[in-house]
């Protein structure tokens, strides 16, 4: 499939765009909308039994998101390719579509019930304190089963988490509010870790051998992101080319492998302003930068803003 054929999904209105009909502007008619000043991120949630009733027939057409989502399903059956490989999902299952990942709807059956919850790294970056990353939840990993299968307990615990998640969502008013529903988000992650982790069933999950040098690329970066900024640095420990390695990031991605490290680089960058009172000139310097000044050039590029303007409109 060429590259033109993957449709990019970056927030919420393209994924209701792409998949719906008439899409309302929220799900939750409850919801106070509630907007800010000055904000970063999004989270959309919705019963799978609405998002049926407006789904458009887009079986086998790939896209490729800017967000991550979480579908907990409690009846009925769905049919979906994430990355390379396709899945037939039944009652009581979680599965999970990562940022980048190549996904494809195939088909969802008329009694769908359950929950689909969408949100990107920014929202969740806001969330607490040296929180764990969401690119270490094993579900987002490449190399790891996108999906865990439940009990009717864990089906019923995960329900209500959803609903106090919607419930925090629709009724906040207050930026301390909305600190509350990224707290709940991170609940439900982190009990889905916990579930995932008590599955031995996923040790015996095979990729093709460029879907393995992809993933532990990205290992790697997570690991080397501070110290090592080249492309070269990760071919070397995986002993490959350079051209060889950024070409496979590439076709398994849709991005080349700089935009990983610079990604992580921004991402630890965010959350350092956000989560600590370290000056600019500490993170700067803990993060490796030869300078002030090349960090805020760095940063700049990235977001638009400075550091201390990313810091000033979203701390709170």
């Amino acid at each position: 499939m060429k590259k033109s054929d993957i449709k990019e999904l970056r927030n919420e209105q393209d994924f209701k765009d792409f998949y719906l009909h008439d899409a309302p502007e929220s799900f939750c008619v409850e919801c106070n909308a509630i907007s800010y000043e000055h904000g970063s991120g999004f989270l959309e949630i919705a019963t799978l039994e609405d998002l049926k009733k407006q789904q458009k027939d887009t079986a086998g057409k790939q896209t490729r998101r800017k967000f991550y989502s979480i579908v907990l399903l409690t009846e009925g059956q769905i049919e979906e390719s994430i990355g390379h490989r396709k899945y037939k999902f039944g009652p009581q299952t979680m599965y999970f579509v990562g940022e980048n990942q190549i996904h494809a709807v195939e088909r969802w059956s008329d009694d769908v019930k359950g929950i689909y919850c969408m949100f990107d790294a920014d929202y969740f970056l806001l969330c607490i304190k040296h929180q764990i990353k969401l690119n270490q939840f094993p579900f987002f990993d490449l190399d790891k089963e996108p999906f865990i299968e439940l009990s009717e307990r864990e089906t019923g615990m995960m329900t209500h988490l959803f609903w106090k998640l919607n419930s925090e969502k629709c009724q906040k008013t207050t930026f301390n509010d909305d600190l509350l529903t990224r707290m709940f988000l991170n609940v439900i992650l982190l009990e889905a870790e916990r579930i995932y982790n008590k599955k031995a069933a996923h040790e015996n999950f095979s990729l093709s051998r460029k879907d393995q040098l992809a993933s532990q690329f990205q290992l790697l970066v997570n690991q080397y992101f501070i110290e090592k900024r080249q492309v070269s640095d990760y071919a070397d420990l995986l002993h490959v080319h350079p051209n060889h390695l950024n070409d496979l990031v590439k076709e398994v991605s849709g991005l080349p492998a700089s935009h990983f490290i610079q990604k992580q680089l921004l991402q630890e960058a965010k959350s350092r302003l956000l989560q600590t009172n370290d000056t600019v000139s500490m993170i700067a310097s803990e993060l490796n930068f030869t300078d002030d000044s090349y960090f805020n050039r760095f940063f700049k590029k990235q977001t638009g803003l400075t550091p201390l303007q990313f810091r000033k409109n979203h701390k709170h």
